[in-house]
């Protein structure tokens, strides 16, 4: 139902990893509880909310490592392995407009060269927009 696989659920059950906001909620959209208390691990009584609150919000804050060079990263690897056939077929086509110009002599090679240079700057681009709207607003999918 959330779409992650069960070694991702063990991490989040061992205290391994954290689970993303947005998995949060929809985990306490589907168990009928606040977030609140899955991070307490327990039902809690309205007289314990507001200090367990603040307790899991400490917490997590000085337990959290996912830095923001390390989100960067992230976020630039996942864009990557999502437009990898893409990447590779805009490649292929300049070097094959590179070598075809050579072949036959005719500047199709200064066409492939501009087209792959321009084909990485726009590329980058894509990239670096989604690593922006993730990254940097905490944005997920």
């Amino acid at each position: 139902m959330l779409e992650v696989t069960n070694k991702t659920i063990s991490r989040w059950e061992t205290g391994t990893y954290m689970p993303p906001v947005e998995m949060l909620q929809m985990l306490s959209e589907l168990y009928h509880v606040s977030i609140n208390e899955i991070l307490s691990g327990e039902r809690l009584e309205p007289v314990a909310y507001q200090e367990k609150a603040e307790e899991n919000l400490k917490h997590i804050l000085s337990k959290s490592s996912f830095n923001l060079q390390e989100r960067i990263s992230f976020f630039r690897k996942k864009w990557i392995k999502e437009n990898i056939f893409e990447l590779v077929l805009v490649v292929l086509c300049m070097i094959g407009l590179i070598i075809v110009g050579c072949i036959l002599d005719n500047g199709l090679q200064v066409v492939g060269v501009i087209g792959l240079f321009t084909g990485y700057v726009v590329e980058y681009n894509r990239m670096m927009t989604f690593v922006e709207k993730f990254a940097y607003n905490g944005e997920g999918n």
